[in-house]
């Protein structure tokens, strides 16, 4: 009888063994991904930041606008972060993300799913003689179903991880957007305190212009002067009207601007009071490597998961080559009647083991395979695109914090002398000793300098926003190991 067995065994295994042969046609060889993660180390940054100081303590708060002293932009930031538009999209997305992984999770365990079924038919005698024809037939059904497929070669687990991966990516995707929205609407703000300077400067210039012009116009009645010099203080006290008005307009536009940034309406704007008198502090990098200086920043980390969930991928796609086992059950209780539907005659049972081999679609898998290769080296591309990005972005801030608080000294200097050089020509004026020539030659020089000393502070606080936000901004971030990026851990699985 073992022999009579053995001989009707020989077809199946023979069947097996050929479709195992057909399947080794589907192949991976040939197909690597060319992308090398960049160790971020390797990106010099001592001479740049050599001149800059280095601190264990130079990495912003959370709070990093504190730092700014203007407890109304403290306040304008908290409001924002608390149900914006552009916030709330962005936790959609992550929630979309996280859906996904937890669907990819599920599939991972077995499906199981009870069901029940009542069903009756009656044939026409007409059809079908009695006594079967014109009876009612009816049948109960209770059925449990259980299927599964073991994750034999990793595959299901590596789709599940590679979702965690985008899952996280979106997370940190989330926090940036808090980050970049704060930034804005700091950077927003100094503009505000910049055009609210700009208006002090062509106030201030309009009341030097309006006594001018009161002075003029006593020296014409006394015939010391003509016409001519009092029209020359007339255009002037004009020019500085038409400034006024310029900054006024531009005061509207941000605070505008601040309640959109805010998801606010525009009435909220007109709530926002004249900035205080902003602060700079000395820019400085803490004393790192530059892994661990941009494994703070949101856009790096994000990069990192996106890579890592990539790698995953490939690992899926090459699972799928390899053949896979599904398993499957029903049990249940059927009878034509309820009286007789828990009997022992009533059992219903069905299974067993299903082997599948990827035998004629290898076209396919190594197409899908080639496009997570693909989509890897895009990952990788654009991971290391953005490292070199963030220490530019680091390192402009540096110097343009530096260069600025250099600039901002000069002009003041060049300023306090015209501010002299004006007091000393309308005295000279006053006493007849020089012409109003002299004092609005020394007035124009003096309306240039202040405006460009409220830009270029305004240009120095927007670098400390740029340095906080190029820094991370106070983020905790969770990152995949960067060991794994710089070996491009991609699984390197026998190929089938």
């Amino acid at each position: 009888m073992s022999s009579s067995l053995s001989r009707r065994s020989y077809p199946a295994m023979a069947l097996l063994a050929s479709a195992l042969a057909l399947a080794g046609c589907a192949s991976t060889h040939g197909l690597a991904p060319e992308g090398r993660a960049t160790d971020a180390d390797t990106l010099q940054t001592a001479r740049s930041f050599g001149d800059y100081k280095l601190s264990d303590a130079a990495f912003p708060k959370q709070d990093w606008w504190n730092a700014l002293g203007d407890p109304q932009l403290d306040a304008l930031i908290r409001e924002a972060l608390q149900g914006n538009p552009s916030l709330a999209a962005a936790d959609a997305r992550l929630r979309q993300a996280q859906a996904q992984a937890n669907m990819a999770n599920d599939a991972r365990k077995p499906e199981t799913s009870l069901s029940a079924q009542y069903t009756g038919v009656q044939l026409p005698e007409t059809l079908v003689p009695p006594p079967i024809g014109g009876d009612l037939q009816a049948s109960t059904v209770l059925m449990l179903n259980f299927k599964w497929t073991p994750d034999l070669w990793g595959g299901q687990r590596a789709k599940y991880e590679a979702a965690v991966g985008q899952a996280r990516a979106a997370e940190v995707d989330a926090q940036a957007a808090r980050l970049t929205l704060s930034a804005n609407i700091a950077r927003a703000y100094v503009s505000l305190s910049q055009a609210y300077a700009s208006l002090d400067v062509a106030n201030n210039e309009q009341k030097r212009s309006s006594h001018l012009s009161q002075l003029s116009a006593q020296r014409v009645k006394a015939g010391l002067d003509n016409q001519l010099q009092l029209r020359q203080s007339e255009s002037a006290i004009a020019s500085a009207k038409q400034q006024a008005q310029a900054a006024q307009q531009q005061i509207e536009a941000l605070r505008n601007a601040l309640a959109a940034l805010m998801g606010k309406g525009p009435d909220r704007g007109l709530d926002i009071a004249p900035p205080r008198l902003l602060a700079a502090p000395a820019p400085g990098v803490p004393d790192v490597l530059p892994s661990e200086l941009l494994g703070h920043r949101a856009d790096v980390v994000a990069a990192r998961w996106r890579v890592e969930a990539a790698s995953r991928g490939i690992d899926a796609s090459k699972a799928a080559f390899k053949p896979s086992v599904n398993l499957s059950a029903l049990v249940g209780l059927a009878s034509s009647g309820l009286s007789d539907l828990f009997s022992n005659d009533a059992l219903l049972g069905f299974g067993g083991p299903a082997l599948s081999l990827p035998i004629f679609n290898g076209s396919r898998l190594r197409s899908n395979l080639e496009k997570s290769d693909a989509d890897y080296d895009l990952a990788v591309a654009n991971y290391n695109q953005t490292l070199v990005t963030a220490l530019h972005e680091v390192t402009d801030a540096l110097q343009a914090a530096r260069s600025l608080d250099a600039q901002v000294a000069s002009a003041t200097q060049a300023r306090d002398a015209a501010q002299a050089a004006l007091k000393l020509a309308d005295t000279r004026y006053r006493a007849g000793l020089g012409t109003q020539l002299d004092v609005l030659s020394a007035q124009r020089p003096l309306l240039q300098l202040e405006q460009q000393v409220a830009a270029l502070r305004a240009q120095r606080l927007a670098a400390t926003v740029d340095l906080d936000r190029a820094l991370g901004g106070g983020l905790t971030l969770a990152s995949p190991s960067a060991q794994n990026l710089s070996d491009n851990n991609v699984s390197k699985a026998p190929t089938p």
